[in-house]
């Protein structure tokens, strides 16, 4: 499988919708892999969290999210499920429940409900440890063209994540704790 074969099926090459998608799917498996090796005592797999890290976000096309070039009809939060949906249907269904998972720090029942988003009602926490260290990357980098190679803070992020209930701080900063090195001796 070759994953800049699979975006390629849904984006154009050289497009900056796709430019933008590459650069953060790198980025993101970048700071993955880094994260991976301070857990390497859990036995992450290396070539699925990168593959991951670049498909996380094949979803995005189908949303109404101007800033990027997207002109699809569902709102940006719909990106996660809809790349499932893409990726199920290739036949890599592991990979798809990456794209689901990946959002904020996961996605319940009780946070679909509560801020009545457009989702379909059901869990898109992240379980495996790659799904958790695809999130946890996921969230130092924003899709745009300005931002680049920018890594955000772990306090700007903790910023925007304080919005959604402290529970969701609290759940990054473990992942700090067990993916930079702090605590990887523990299991997640």
């Amino acid at each position: 499988m070759n994953c800049l074969d699979i975006i390629g099926e849904y984006y154009e090459h050289g497009s900056r919708l796709y430019e933008i998608l590459i650069q953060h799917g790198e980025n993101v498996a970048k700071k993955a892999l880094d994260a991976a090796k301070n857990v390497s005592h859990l036995n992450p797999d290396l070539d699925f969290i990168r593959d991951a890290a670049i498909l996380h976000d094949i979803g995005i096309f189908l949303t109404n999210t101007p800033k990027l070039g997207c002109t699809g009809r569902h709102p940006y939060i719909c990106h996660g499920y809809l790349g499932r949906k893409i990726l199920e249907k290739k036949g890599m269904p592991k990979l798809a429940l990456v794209c689901e998972r990946h959002v904020g720090v996961g996605i319940t029942p009780e946070d679909i409900r509560q801020y009545n988003l457009p989702l379909p009602e059901r869990n898109m926490e992240p379980v495996s440890i790659e799904e958790q260290i695809i999130c946890y990357a996921d969230k130092f980098f924003s899709k745009n063209r300005n931002s680049g190679s920018k890594e955000k803070s772990v306090e700007d992020i903790k910023l925007v994540l304080e919005q959604y209930g402290h529970d969701k701080v609290m759940k990054f900063q473990s992942w700090v704790d067990i993916f930079e090195g702090g605590l990887g001796a523990r299991t997640v």
